[in-house]
Parts: C-alpha cells; structure tokens; sequence
C-alpha cells in the first residue's frame, strides 16, 4: 500500500472519531438529560394531558424514564381542575404561571424553566 493510501486513511480515521464525539455531544445536549436537570424541570412545571390525545402520549414518550417525577394532570378525569387552570387544549406546560401549548422537547424546557 502506498504512504498517501495509509495517511488517507489515518486522516479519514481521525474525521470519523472527531465526528463521532461531536454527535455524542450534540445528542447529550440537544434532547437527553440527566435526571437532576429533568428533575428540576419537573418540580417548575405541570403537564396537562388527555388519555385521547395523540400529542399527549408523544410528549410522554419525550419525558421517557423520568416521566414519574412530573406532576401530570389528565383532564379527562380532572374536568374541572382544567377547566379552573383555563387549559383548552392538551398537551398544556404551565410554567411560572405561563402555559406551553403543544409538545416540547426537552431543551425547550429546560430553557422555560431555566435548569
């Protein structure tokens, strides 16, 4: 093998390892946490669902493993509850007294509720 396929091919080695961390990077900090920080989301926020709601159940999929730490109220069973916080469509974030209509990722809430 001639020395400029060997050192093309460490050049594109070290590219792939470079661009390998970088994603790693990207991934943890655009979309996946630790459980401190979603649990500082979760003791600044409230979810509001409803068992029938697609977007509901898509948006417990982004809270994944730590969704038992959310206080979730489904205003299927808490009619009145929602109707008393003004929560007309599902899903609802409230945080610091606003409301969040739709899904959010997590970096979104991260920077709403400033963890």
């Amino acid at each position: 093998m001639e020395q400029s396929t060997k050192t093309a091919i460490m050049v594109l080695a070290v590219v792939a390892i470079i661009a390998i961390i970088f994603l790693i990077y990207y991934v943890k900090a655009n979309g996946n946490s630790d459980e401190k920080t979603m649990k500082c989301i979760a003791e600044k926020s409230v979810l509001y669902v409803s068992k029938t709601c697609g977007h509901c159940a898509a948006q417990k999929q982004i809270l994944s493993e730590y969704i038992n730490m959310f206080t979730i109220i489904d205003c299927q069973d808490n009619i009145e509850k929602c109707q008393d916080d003004g929560i007309l469509y599902v899903p609802t974030w409230i945080i610091s007294g606003e409301k969040y209509t739709g899904i959010k990722i997590i970096a979104e809430l991260k920077e709403l509720t400033g963890c």
